[in-house]
């Protein structure tokens, strides 16, 4: 069971433990991880948007029963809000999924992972904060570990699909930033503005369906028993479940550690590869999987320590409101 997040963006009633999202974060990297060689079952040259349509739309229709469900109403911010978000989010599945199709999963993983360098670099511009140069250097050491991982050391051409991985990487580190800056300190239900996010990109891909490939209708007519069961697991598990808990996780901790947590996706892509498909983790893939845990951990360590205006802000300490890393005043 999903837990039932905050209406209340800009206060948290009950202070959350930082493991608690922790954990959270990395089942939806476990279940990131589990998304390649479902999604390469399901799609085809000229099927990505139609895929994309149908997981997007199905998922806002889930989303839109759990609002009815519980009484939720969407208010003019999750609105205005959500349909920004998703946007940014219809670019990274767009960029994300042709670039899969396009090279392999080894070259995608190791270059989306980018993400834990971007989204650091990006909050520091926005928001004028310094990390140091410490956490880059441990941001840099889990990308290498990424890359022992994923290619056992080689290193394959670059070409059109690693460019459009490389830009899903630069697209998912706007979306986590601002989804942090565009919804932190307003009232909006993280319901409801997931539920506006999922419909946005079911919109997007549906029009565009229609424009190239195999239209959504077509390609969900022609969805067979071990296809449509695929395509819930991607929606309940791979889809609702992730954007649910990465709105809510997004308050309670920093942008910057999200995307470290969320960044760990090839390590535990590697170990479903090992336990369910019986690929074989050589020591190339060791190193890889120990030098991404090491600079995740670290990188969060030191993000933790990094100072944020909310420890010096009267208002904050006037207030009593918990310590949330990224959301203080900039």
């Amino acid at each position: 069971m999903l837990p039932q997040p905050s209406t209340d963006l800009g206060t948290v009633a009950t202070p959350v433990r930082p493991w608690v999202a922790d954990v959270l974060l990395l089942a939806v990297a476990v279940a990131w991880g589990s998304t390649y060689v479902v999604a390469k079952t399901l799609v085809s040259d000229d099927t990505v948007l139609a895929m994309l349509a149908v997981r997007m739309s199905a998922t806002a229709f889930v989303l839109g029963i759990l609002l009815v469900a519980l009484r939720r109403r969407l208010t003019r911010q999750a609105l205005r809000v959500g349909a920004l978000l998703g946007l940014l989010l219809s670019a990274v599945f767009v960029f994300e999924t042709f670039g899969i199709s396009m090279t392999s999963a080894t070259n995608a993983g190791v270059i989306i992972s980018l993400s834990i360098i971007l989204t650091p670099v990006l909050e520091s511009v926005v928001g004028k904060r310094r990390l140091g140069a410490v956490f880059y250097f441990a941001g840099l050491l889990a990308v290498a570990g990424v890359y022992f991982l994923t290619t056992g050391g080689g290193l394959a051409a670059f070409g059109l699909g690693d460019g459009l991985i490389l830009g899903a990487s630069l697209v998912r580190s706007f979306h986590v930033v601002a989804m942090h800056r565009l919804s932190g300190g307003r009232t909006i239900d993280s319901l409801g503005l997931t539920f506006v996010q999922m419909l946005t990109c079911g919109a997007v891909f549906l029009m565009f369906s229609s424009l190239w490939g195999r239209p959504a209708w077509a390609y969900a007519a022609s969805m067979g028993t071990s296809s449509t069961l695929w395509m819930a697991y991607l929606v309940i598990v791979c889809t609702v479940f992730p954007f649910f808990i990465q709105m809510w996780a997004v308050r309670t901790t920093s942008p910057t550690r999200v995307s470290l947590l969320l960044g760990t996706e090839p390590v535990w892509a590697a170990f479903i590869g090992v336990a369910v498909a019986g690929d074989h983790l050589g020591p190339s893939g060791i190193l890889g999987v120990v030098l991404v845990l090491v600079g995740t951990m670290w990188g969060q360590r030191l993000e933790l320590r990094a100072p944020r205006a909310a420890d010096v802000s009267p208002t904050s300490a006037a207030s009593g409101s918990p310590r949330r890393g990224g959301s203080s005043p900039r």
